[in-house]
C-alpha cells in the first residue's frame, strides 16, 4: 500500500544510477595518490595564500595593540593644575 520510504515521489524521464556501498572502495589509492597530490596542491598555492594572511595578521595585531594603547588614560591629563 503506497510508496516505501526512499521512493516517495515518482519522477518520470530521469535516469539515476547508483553503486552499491559493498562494491565501493572506501579509500582507493589514498596513500599512493592522495597524500602526494595534497602536498603538491599545498606547495603550489602556499605563496599565493600565505602573504595576504600574514599581512592581515600583522594589521590585526597592530590594530588591537593600538586600540588598547589609546583606550588608556593619559596620566599627564590627570595632574591637578595648581
Amino acid at each position: 500500500m503506497g510508496f516505501h520510504f526512499g521512493n516517495l515521489e515518482r519522477v518520470r524521464h530521469m535516469i539515476t544510477y547508483s553503486l552499491s556501498p559493498f562494491e565501493q572502495k572506501a579509500f582507493p589509492n589514498y596513500f599512493a595518490k592522495g597524500i602526494p597530490n595534497t602536498w603538491r596542491r599545498f606547495r603550489s598555492q602556499v605563496f599565493r595564500v600565505a602573504p595576504p594572511l600574514m599581512v592581515a595578521w600583522v594589521v590585526y595585531t597592530w590594530g588591537n595593540e593600538e586600540f588598547e594603547r589609546l583606550k588608556r588614560k593619559n596620566p599627564a591629563d590627570l595632574q591637578k593644575n595648581e
